[in-house]
C-alpha cells in the first residue's frame, strides 16, 4: 500500500455570510442578549430621567447633568434597538456597527459614572434614586461595551448569519489492473 492510499478523508469547507438586504420587523432581536440589555437599559435612562425631573432639584447642574447623559442613552440605545429590530443594520451590513456601539456604551459607560456620582453626593432621596439606575445603567453599558469588544475579536457579525459548509473530499485509491 502506498501513502495515497492509506489517506484519510479530507474536508473542505467554506463560511458563506448570509444578508437578507430587505428591511422587516422582527420583535426575536428582544429575546437575545443584546436585546434584552438595551430594553433594560432604555427603562433605567427614563427612571433616572423621571426621579430627577420630579424632584424639587430639577434645575440644579448636577441634575441637569445627569438629564443630559440619561437622554443621550436613551436616544442612542433607543435608535440602536430600533435599527437592530427593523433589520437596518443587517441591510447597511459594511458599517461596522460594532465598534460604534461599543465606542458608545464605552463612553456612556464613563458619562453615568460621573453623573451618578455627583447626584448621589448631593443627598436628595430622588436624585439618590436616580443615581441607582444611573449606576445600573452604568453595569449595563459597560457589560455591552465588554460584548461587543468580544464579538469584534471573533469577527462576529452585528446582524446576519454565517453559513457553514463542509463537504468531505475522498480520495479513493486506483482500480487495480
Amino acid at each position: 500500500m502506498t501513502s495515497s492510499q492509506t489517506q484519510s478523508p479530507q474536508e473542505m469547507g467554506s463560511t458563506n455570510v448570509v444578508f437578507r438586504t430587505q428591511m422587516r420587523f422582527d420583535h426575536s432581536y428582544l429575546k437575545t442578549i443584546p436585546g434584552i440589555v438595551k430594553a433594560a437599559v432604555i427603562v433605567l435612562n427614563l427612571l433616572g430621567f423621571i426621579c430627577i425631573q420630579s424632584s424639587a432639584f430639577w434645575s440644579n447642574s448636577r441634575g441637569v447633568y445627569f438629564n443630559v447623559v440619561s437622554q443621550m442613552g436613551l436616544w442612542f440605545t433607543g435608535i440602536l434597538l430600533l435599527l437592530y429590530l427593523f433589520h437596518v443594520v443587517e441591510k447597511f451590513h459594511n458599517f461596522m456597527w460594532l465598534k460604534v456601539e461599543m465606542i458608545g456604551c464605552a463612553v456612556l459607560t464613563f458619562l453615568y459614572l460621573i453623573a451618578s456620582t455627583i447626584v448621589v453626593a448631593f443627598g436628595s432621596a430622588a436624585y439618590s434614586a436616580a443615581g441607582f439606575f444611573g449606576y445600573l445603567a452604568m453595569v449595563l453599558y459597560g457589560f455591552d461595551s465588554f460584548q461587543k469588544f468580544r464579538d469584534i475579536r471573533a469577527g462576529a457579525l452585528a446582524q446576519g448569519e454565517c453559513v457553514q459548509t463542509k463537504q468531505q473530499h475522498v480520495t479513493t485509491p486506483p482500480a487495480l489492473p
